[in-house]
Formats: C-alpha cells, structure tokens, sequence
C-alpha cells in the first residue's frame, strides 16, 4: 500500500502541481485548498505526512499542526512565504518536521518527504540495533518509538525522538549540528543549515523540563554542538 500524503495549500497550481510530482513517486495525495478542510481530512484520513502551508483559509497550517500533534507522529512539512522566519521557528516548535520556503522546487520537496519517510519507517519497523536506551530516568524505546522520562511520557515528533537518540547513543559525545544533519535526513540540502537543529533542540528541552542555563540532560558545548552526558 502506497503511503498517503496530505498536500494542504490554498494555491491551487502548487498543490495540483506537488500532488502530480508526489504521485509520479508512486504516493497517493490527498489535495485540499483550505484549512477548514485540511482539519476534516486529518481528523478522518489515515495519513503518512501532511504537507501543510502556514497561511491557509479557514484554519492555518500551525492550527493543522498543533492538532496532528495532539494525536499522531507521522512527519509534517510547512511550506512557508520567503523572509518568513517567525513562522518557520513557530512551526519547527509546535511539532513540524521541516520546512520549505516559496518559491521551491518540486522535486526538492519529494526528496525531502522521502528522508522524512524513510525515517519515520525505520523508528516504526523497530529496525534499530539497540530496542531500549536508557540514562538518568530518561529511557527510549526504539521499536515503539515512546520516550519516558522518570515514567512519564513525552510526546516527541520524529525528529525530536531521532536527535534525542543519537544524543543517547552518542552518550558522553558531542555530536555537532551538522553531523546531527547528516545522520537525521541524510540530505545535502541541510547541511547549511543550523537553525533547524538549534530550534528542535530548544523544543526537546521544554519538554523534557531542561535548563538551559544548567542542563542536566542535553548540554551545548559551545562551538562544536551537543551531548548528553551519563
């Protein structure tokens, strides 16, 4: 079964114009024009990713955002106007994924889903050398993709779960943000960059109740990235 991708922007040629090039890949697209009708869909469709633009009539797509959050996992992408900065780091911290800036290019976008897909299938197939990795009351389950912290359940995006687990694996390790980059999206278009990495990193600490001025589980090491130590 091909996987289902939501593809929500009130201009109508980008979306035909995203849902042809996604389809030609093999997905299935589900289109829609508003965001009133992007709210129905994800409330009632079985999704993979959701391609959502920020300024959608009816409801936004930060308002679409925050309610996949509130149930499913599955990778968001935000499309966004140029020089809009605020709404890239909004979106980057109400739960998205990544994000791409108008004008783009098709099959920039299509590469983009399929690293956010092929991620999001390894962490679901449980196809991953350690199942349990566990430090300081902070515990990830690989194979169910669930992150406790002293028994409570945190409720991580994909690439919130992937940073915290290379951070784990690399226990005692700094791990910069480029090479964060390379082993999240194994991409060349992130390797530039470092924003995104610097935003998903500040998020995880919020919800994990991280100082950042005195962290006790990730901890910047100024000039060269980050680790969380044993």
């Amino acid at each position: 079964m091909s996987e289902v991708i939501l593809v929500a922007d009130d201009e109508k040629e980008i979306a035909d114009l995203v849902a042809l090039y996604l389809e030609n890949e093999g997905y299935q697209a589900v289109k829609c024009y508003d965001g009133t009708q992007a709210m129905d869909i994800v409330e009632k469709e079985r999704l993979d990713l959701a391609i959502l633009d920020i300024m959608l009539p009816g409801a936004s797509g930060l308002d679409i955002c925050r309610r996949i959050r509130e149930r499913h996992n599955y990778p968001i992408i935000m499309l966004t106007a140029k020089g809009e900065e605020t709404d890239k780091i909004t979106g980057l911290t109400m739960g998205a994924d990544d994000y791409m800036t108008k004008p783009f290019l098709p099959l920039e976008l299509v590469a983009r889903v399929k690293a956010q897909l092929r991620r999001y299938k390894r962490y679901n197939t449980g196809l991953q050398q350690d199942d349990l990795l566990e430090i300081s009351g902070l515990s990830l389950n690989v194979k169910t993709h669930e992150c406790f912290l002293n028994e409570k359940l945190l409720n991580l995006t994909p690439t919130e779960f992937s940073i915290l687990r290379i951070l784990c694996q690399r226990k005692g390790q700094v791990v910069s943000a480029e090479e964060l980059f390379h082993l999240i999206w194994e991409d060349e278009y992130y390797t530039k960059n470092n924003n995104t990495i610097t935003v998903h990193i500040r998020h995880l600490r919020e919800k994990m109740g991280d100082s950042f001025e005195h962290p006790k589980y990730i901890k910047t090491v100024w000039g060269c990235g980050y680790k969380i130590e044993g």
